[in-house]
């Protein structure tokens, strides 16, 4: 067994736990409002409802769609041992909803003319995970 040890000091990836049924309703194409109705805590719906808004020209609704998604990942990430910093890998498909939901909310934020929540959005994502600010932007 490989033992993956931070040499940097830093502390360790949080990996949010698997929820599957959102992402298989959704993948399925049950409709965003219904899967967040039916898990509010899901990330993965609110991103994808803030996606769709975005892309249907719905920016402030976008940014309040992304904004819960964001906050409801700020909840599961601190319950699964986040300390308010450090990796959140992109590579581990249940992180996906809240860093798509960042994303979004960095988006929204520079489409409405709010630079500092997007600066602070976008620093977040990068550090956080490069990964997703690479492959989301």
């Amino acid at each position: 067994m490989v033992n993956h040890e931070n040499l940097l000091g830093g502390p360790p990836p949080t990996h949010l736990p698997e929820d599957p049924e959102p992402r298989d309703l959704l993948a399925g194409g049950t409709a965003p409002a219904d899967v967040a109705a039916k898990h509010p805590t899901s990330c993965l719906a609110w991103a994808q409802l803030a996606d769709d808004a975005f892309d249907a020209g719905r920016t402030v609704e976008s940014y309040a769609y992304a904004r819960t998604g964001y906050h409801r990942g700020l909840d599961l990430l601190r319950r699964n041992g986040w300390k308010g910093h450090g990796p959140v890998p992109f590579e581990h498909e249940p992180n996906r909803g809240f860093l798509r939901a960042l994303h979004a909310l960095a988006r929204a934020a520079k489409a409405i003319g709010e630079d500092e929540e997007y600066e602070r959005c976008t620093t977040f994502l990068k550090e956080s995970s490069p990964t997703a600010a690479a492959t989301l932007s």
